[in-house]
């Protein structure tokens, strides 16, 4: 009874404490926004040693007072450490973790953090609890008078963003896709990336196993402002309609917007685009629940939420929910591969 009692205090004074992290949980976010938007971390790291507050003032052209203050809340999060450089003074160094907020780096994040905490993307989390009410319009249709695409397509600059991000993504999981399971490319002559944007995931791809040709296949707004790389065409389309022929298509992050219906219709077509004898698709999207050990596993349900606030019917599935859209679609056999990375490689065979 004692230790049980026991128990319910320290549940007690643990919960007075995480409490609030719900009432001011915004303000990390927002900070980070902060730091990236005024460029605090490339600063760092391109000073080349610890930075002290008035030569990262003057880089930044910043009042000193207030950069002071967002510098100790970033310190007490470990963005970054301070370092004593003499006797009376003290400098900030880079992290690992203030590296990936750098807006060019090879791990960078920051693009993704700015799409996530933009307006448009902000706005709809206010309207959660009525999107779990009822059904009808998601909450960033309501918020933003567009759904997620249209939206994008209607707006450059937010477009933009969403392939940044989805490039922030693709160069980490990508690179966990090559170290873990190269085999998958095996015996490819060509592969479609389907819903592919900028193009980041298949330029990697290509460079990897360059035996390989790339079609770079999105909406027309998308692949119009595309880059142009060595073995890869900008193909422009509706996944809905018509999947360009390949030995493979590749989907990343693409699946997980649609409902079950629409992710049989997508997977339908990329079964007609590749051959029925020796092709398959490959699909690269967080398996929920598959190992609830895994560090990352928080993360796949966060996205459960984002999809929920983002999307119309979108969500993130279990590997029993897999299995269906698959099964559905005409597949015949499956496979995941873990990676060290929020997804998983699925491959599909008719």
């Amino acid at each position: 009874m004692g230790e049980i009692k026991v128990r319910g205090v320290e549940e007690d004074a643990r919960a007075e404490v995480d409490i609030w992290n719900y009432v001011f949980g915004y303000v990390n976010v927002a900070v980070v926004k902060c730091a990236i938007e005024l460029g605090i971390a490339d600063a760092i790291e391109n000073h080349g040693s610890p930075m002290t507050l008035s030569e990262l003032t003057a880089v930044l052209r910043c009042e000193p007072s207030r950069l002071y203050r967002i510098m100790r809340f970033l310190v007490h999060y470990q963005i970054f450490k301070q370092e004593p450089i003499s006797q009376d003074s003290i400098g900030f160094s880079p992290t690992p973790l203030s590296r990936r907020m750098t807006k060019h780096g090879e791990k960078s994040m920051a693009a993704f953090i700015l799409l996530e905490s933009s307006p448009a993307m902000l706005a709809p989390w206010h309207g959660l609890s009525a999107r779990v009410l009822e059904s009808g319009n998601s909450p960033f249709e309501a918020a933003n008078g567009k759904d997620v695409w249209s939206y994008a397509e209607a707006n450059a600059g937010h477009s933009k963003l969403i392939d940044e991000a989805m490039a922030c993504d693709a160069r980490v999981a990508v690179s966990a896709i090559i170290e873990a399971c190269p085999e998958v490319f095996d015996g490819l002559g060509n592969l479609v990336d389907v819903g592919g944007g900028n193009g980041t995931a298949l330029s990697m791809l290509v460079k990897a196993f360059p035996w390989i040709r790339g079609i770079n296949f999105d909406l027309p707004h998308v692949v119009a402002v595309a880059p142009k790389f060595d073995g890869i065409e900008n193909v422009a389309g509706d996944m809905f309609e018509c999947v360009p022929n390949a030995d493979a298509a590749f989907l990343m992050w693409v699946l997980h917007d649609w409902d079950d219906e629409e992710c049989i219709k997508i997977l339908k077509k990329c079964r007609e685009a590749i051959p029925q004898d020796k092709g398959k698709v490959i699909i690269v999207e967080a398996v929920v629940g598959q190992d609830k050990d895994d560090k990352l596993e928080f993360v796949r349900l966060m996205l459960d939420m984002v999809m929920m606030a983002h999307t119309n019917k979108g969500k993130e599935r279990t590997l029993k929910e897999w299995s269906y859209v698959l099964e559905e679609a005409g597949f015949t056999r499956f496979n995941v591969k873990p990676i060290h990375a929020v997804q998983s490689v699925i491959e599909a065979y008719p």
